[in-house]
């Protein structure tokens, strides 16, 4: 078997925390690494930047000096302008199912015959997703989390087509950046969503009902079952819109039982997105 190399060339598809979180961690592995921003590519690039400065602050980056990692990100204003023949493309737009598959088609364009095309989704089907693509075999879920340079995991999601010489490669790229993975079969919400999902569902009713107020609630799970963040915490950081996208996705596949409540509608209506509005079920500084 031949052993596996890093990435040398990955483009990222959307510049928002997630993507410019990936582009930053295959940049400090020593790639070159192009993000495909449709908004503001400036931006994109300051959020590569700004993570790249943490990092180094916190000791994370093995001595690399953060302007040299940066050099080693470009951007481009459109999917058709990545460079050719990519060894890794990863899409990291919003949850819209007809987004994805839209940039999704147009990676392969662009991309050679050996090029790993990967999707960030957090829930939905990898199978359906790459019937959009002439080759579904080189296609496959990597569902990192936020925020990407610190988080630990890594979920790996192959569809019946993904071809197992892909998914050894996305194994061991996982790893390469110091992530632990997880592999799981194609299936709405994976494993993650669907119990992360599943538990800020509930958290949220119960707030919603009066048992007990957001703070209460999320110290219970910290303190009483260990978890690192409350339910109501977590789902401020990914944000409650996305939060809402995926329990109306995983409501149509999998029932009533993921039913948005109605404060979470009404939290997102108001525009109370969590922390990078400023306002969720708690506020953020």
């Amino acid at each position: 078997m031949t052993e596996a190399v890093a990435p040398k060339t990955v483009g990222v598809i959307g510049g928002g925390r997630m993507g410019a979180g990936i582009a930053q961690v295959f940049a400090s592995l020593g790639g070159a690494v192009t993000i495909a921003e449709s908004g503001d590519t400036a931006a994109a690039l300051q959020r590569v930047s700004a993570g790249l400065d943490r990092a180094h602050e916190r000791g994370k980056l093995d001595d690399q000096d953060p302007a040299t990692v940066l050099a080693r990100v470009s951007t481009v204003d459109a999917v058709t302008s990545l460079p050719p023949s990519l060894d890794l493309i990863v899409e990291a737009v919003p949850e819209i199912a007809a987004l994805k598959v839209e940039v999704l088609a147009a990676a392969e364009a662009v991309a050679g015959e050996s090029t790993v095309i990967a999707s960030n989704t957090s829930s939905m089907s990898i199978a359906e997703l790459g019937a959009a693509l002439t080759d579904p075999g080189r296609f496959i879920g990597m569902h990192f989390f936020n925020p990407v340079p610190a988080s630990l995991l890594v979920e790996i999601v192959r569809a019946p087509q993904t071809r197992p010489e892909v998914v050894d490669s996305v194994r061991a790229w996982v790893s390469m950046l110091g992530k632990a993975e997880v592999l799981v079969n194609d299936s709405p919400g994976f494993a993650t969503s669907r119990l992360g999902v599943g538990l800020g569902l509930e958290a949220i009713r119960m707030l919603e009902e009066g048992v007990a107020d957001a703070e209460s609630i999320d110290r219970a799970m910290e303190l009483g079952y260990r978890h690192p963040m409350g339910p109501l915490r977590s789902t401020d950081l990914v944000g409650l819109d996305v939060r809402l996208a995926i329990a109306e996705h995983l409501s149509s596949t999998l029932g009533d039982r993921f039913a948005p409540p109605a404060l979470l509608r009404e939290k997102v209506a108001r525009g109370e997105l969590g922390r990078k509005t400023g306002q969720g079920f708690h506020t953020w500084s």
